[in-house]
């Protein structure tokens, strides 16, 4: 026996690590990257109500690839005949104010009598690495496992109004799955908030008691355009606090003057934790879907929302187009530079550009 072989230090052969992936999977997955899903097969699944297919198409229309985007507006095209079917409600609050504990409540609920609930969550983009948490889905832990609901976490990315840019397209696919209530929770802005107003049927405010905003009521902006103001967490002692609020915000309701719909919004309590209220919040929803409906307000919303996305769309084509025009590229460059030695204002910059484009 030499000194090599007795050594503490003498290495031995190693076990040969077994192939994470089968060369049989590797191929398959290949295959399944090469393989594009036609159009009518998007349809026809959507349609069907299968739900990975109805988050792909989603995933195409909020994509940037100019390939996605014209098959996502064939797809969009295709299901027109099968959309508009459904109450659209958007739900907005500040922070903390416990919107992703209420929907799922409010959720339940609706799975409970039997409707399909979408819900469009919008997360917050960080506005320096453009990231978002996409977290939505973790605090529905009850709603995400229903059957009948569908959770669909997207980023804000750079739009205004707290939702996203493409919300309103996902709404018609979710109605083509077959989704009578879609729910759109918002960020929670603020008072600047207010193209979730421009999507939905009804637009629900949830306010907190004691939270020291309740003169905010007289104030004009998000509360003008609410349907239904919902003091949330009124539990736990803050009964009271909730019972004095609801009071303020219904005094400070009626400065306004009448709603177009004949509609006099109602501020309820709730305790979306304790599920208390719920009920109460739906029969509201319902009482005014039967009025608007009757009156006729309800189609002619719709109209409306439909010819004001219809410019927002040309605005945002117009803008892009404009952007990623490469001579603009050029002379904007130029224009910045300008700008930086003190040769021109933004003003002058900015006519010239659009003039020459």
């Amino acid at each position: 026996m030499t000194d090599k072989d007795t050594s503490a230090l003498s290495e031995k052969d190693g076990v040969s690590q077994p192939e994470t992936t089968s060369k049989s999977s590797a191929e398959k997955i290949k295959r399944n990257r090469r393989k594009t899903t036609s159009t009518e097969e998007f349809v026809t699944q959507i349609v069907a109500g299968n739900i990975p297919f109805l988050s792909r198409a989603i995933t195409l229309v909020e994509s940037t690839n100019p390939k996605h985007q014209q098959q996502a507006n064939e797809i969009l095209e295709a299901c027109l005949p099968y959309a508009n079917k459904s109450v659209r409600i958007g739900i907005t609050g500040v922070p903390g104010v416990g919107k992703s504990t209420f929907i799922e409540a409010f959720g339940k609920h609706l799975t409970s009598l039997g409707k399909k609930v979408a819900v469009l969550a919008v997360d917050p983009s960080s506005s320096i690495n453009k990231g978002s948490i996409l977290g939505d889905k973790t605090r529905m832990e009850e709603l995400v496992t229903d059957k009948n609901a569908f959770i669909r976490p997207s980023p804000s990315g750079t739009s205004l109004g707290g939702v996203a840019q493409k919300t309103r397209e996902s709404i018609i696919l979710c109605e083509a799955a077959g989704f009578d209530t879609i729910i759109i929770e918002t960020v929670g802005v603020g008072q600047s908030e207010t193209a979730v107003h421009s999507m939905t049927d009804f637009f629900l405010l949830l306010k907190l008691a004691g939270a020291g905003d309740e003169l905010q009521g007289i104030k004009r902006g998000i509360i003008e355009m609410a349907d239904a103001i919902v003091i949330n967490k009124a539990d736990s002692g803050n009964e009271k606090n909730a019972k004095l609020a609801k009071v303020e915000f219904n005094r400070a309701l009626h400065l306004y003057p009448a709603k177009e719909s004949d509609w006099q919004p109602k501020v309820l309590l709730a305790s979306a934790l304790h599920h208390q209220g719920i009920d109460a919040i739906y029969a509201m929803i319902e009482e005014y879907m039967s009025l608007v409906k009757k009156s006729g307000y309800f189609q002619q919303k719709r109209n409306e929302q439909n010819n004001y996305w219809l410019l927002e769309t040309i605005n945002q084509q117009l803008k892009n187009n404009f952007y990623n025009n490469p001579k603009i590229k050029e002379r904007l460059q130029q224009e910045v530079t300008k700008l930086e030695n003190g040769k021109t204002t933004p003003f002058t910059a900015a006519k010239r550009l659009l003039e020459n484009n």
